[in-house]
């Protein structure tokens, strides 16, 4: 039965990536849809090429290990999200179709009349970093999977990761991508809320899970006291994380795609909405972990598996592990396919081959896609962090890069190419190197993006006024 589950699940897949397949036929199909995604399209491949998983896996780890005050993540990526949806999305769906532009990289370039490519390379390079690794917090994640539910090794796991999203990614594109999308962030909706629902029916509600987080003096409460020191750590968790969406490529790609910029309020709601569903039920999945593991965990990265394991039949871990896979091939594929499209648009089509043709280009983003998962996957294979690390690093790293750009871009008129190469580079540079100043100090808090956020704001701006007349 599970391995029947396990099938269906597959075929379904690929049955959407075929029938994508045969509506591509041209690089502006395959990397933003051709511009014609209907509202629900748009909101759950947004949504659901966000929530790696990190929703299943991380974020819980992280609520098992530090209570409700873990939450404040949460509440910062939904409010976040909804300035996002509220103040960039319409502005950069009629910007980016008036410019041309297939990516934020070109619409840069196009925004501030660089010639010289240079926003075009400093974007391709800052994206290519931090989308590896992003790419392979998800095959982590799979590895993980695979070796807790089925006792296989780590290594096939993300083996089978890897093939499973090269594959829909290499055939079907962004329509692909947009399909498979709403399917599986429908079903992983269903799952993800399920699961706290039937368990806390069990045990009877929550108050046997705040008993156990109370005895083990973790956090019950969003505001545990009042101390400037909570107070200040919840603002920056909340930012820390919030202020990345205005920057993330492959969301910022999704409103690119929608058909109608007159959809975009109905995507918003519609998308909200289930990113608060599904955060609310990660939360209450890593609580419930203090509850049945009340002597922790080795990995709390294992906290959904371990409960599912020791709770329910055997079929119900198989729709978790659908669920994951749901979860992380759906970010890795849109990741992958921004990366692809930094190396045909931004970096063959600008430097290497300027006449290359619609096709040639196409065939450029596919051989990009098989480059890319390779790296990912050794970047995977040595398991040099935790999902979590891997996330906040790739997601701090993309924000602080375009999250500032991107705002002034779109609202403010005295901004320059030299301003805005700047802000690129100091906001990147400072997302990557800032976690190594956080490991000194030991800072519990997730600064590097605000850091980078606002030395970006800082650079964009000064070095805009200083060249003004050149």
């Amino acid at each position: 039965m599970e391995l029947a589950t396990l099938f269906i699940y597959f075929c379904l897949l690929f049955a959407v990536a075929f029938f994508s397949y045969q509506k591509q036929r041209t690089d502006a199909d395959f990397i933003i849809g051709n511009r014609s995604m209907n509202f629900w399209l748009t909101a759950l491949s947004a949504h659901a090429s966000d929530m790696s998983s990190w929703l299943l896996l991380g974020y819980p780890a992280m609520i098992f290990t530090t209570g409700m005050i873990g939450a404040w993540a949460a509440i910062g990526l939904t409010l976040f999200m909804f300035l996002n949806w509220q103040f960039v999305a319409p502005r950069i769906r009629v910007a980016t179709e008036q410019s041309n532009s297939l990516t934020i990289n070109s619409y840069f370039e196009n925004r501030f009349n660089d010639t010289s490519g240079s926003i075009r390379i400093v974007s391709a390079v800052m994206s290519i970093l931090f989308f590896t690794f992003y790419i392979s917090s998800g095959l982590v994640g799979l590895g993980i999977l695979v070796e807790s539910l089925f006792n296989l090794p780590y290594t096939v796991g993300i083996a089978i990761g890897l093939l499973i999203v090269v594959l829909y990614v290499f055939t079907g594109g962004y329509r692909t991508i947009a399909w498979i999308d709403l399917f599986q962030g429908f079903f992983l909706l269903a799952v993800i809320v399920f699961i706290p629902a039937i368990i806390l029916w069990k045990i009877g509600g929550m108050g046997p899970v705040m008993q156990a987080a109370a005895a083990q003096k973790l956090s019950t409460s969003l505001f545990p006291n009042f101390s400037g020191h909570t107070l200040w750590f919840i603002v920056l968790t909340a930012a820390g994380w919030g202020l990345g969406y205005f920057g993330q490529p492959h969301i910022i790609t999704k409103f690119m795609g929608i058909r109608q910029v007159s959809e975009m309020a109905k995507a918003k709601w519609l998308g909200i909405s289930w990113q608060f569903v599904t955060l609310f039920a990660a939360t209450l999945i890593g609580l419930i972990g203090i509850y049945f593991f009340p002597a922790g965990l080795v990995d709390p990265q294992r906290v959904i598996l371990n409960i599912v394991k020791e709770t329910l039949p055997p079929f119900f871990a198989v729709l978790v592990m659908c669920a994951i896979l749901a979860a992380t091939t759906n970010v890795m594929a849109a990741q992958i396919l921004v990366v692809a499209s930094n190396m045909s648009e931004d970096l063959y089509k600008k430097i290497v081959r300027k006449s290359a043709s619609a096709s040639e280009l196409l065939l450029v983003s596919r051989i990009s896609v098989l480059l890319f998962a390779i790296m990912a996957f050794a970047i995977a294979y040595l398991k040099i962090s935790t999902i979590y690390q891997l996330v906040l690093y790739s997601w701090s790293g993309l924000g602080a890069s375009f999250g500032p750009l991107l705002l002034l871009s779109l609202y403010r008129k005295s901004i320059n190419r030299y301003g805005a190469f700047m802000g690129i580079f100091v906001g990147g540079m400072t997302a990557a190197i800032w976690p190594w100043i956080e490991n000194i100090y030991h800072w519990e808090t997730p600064t590097s993006l605000v850091a980078g956020f606002i030395l970006s704001i800082i650079a964009i701006e000064s070095v805009s006024f200083l060249t003004r007349r050149t």
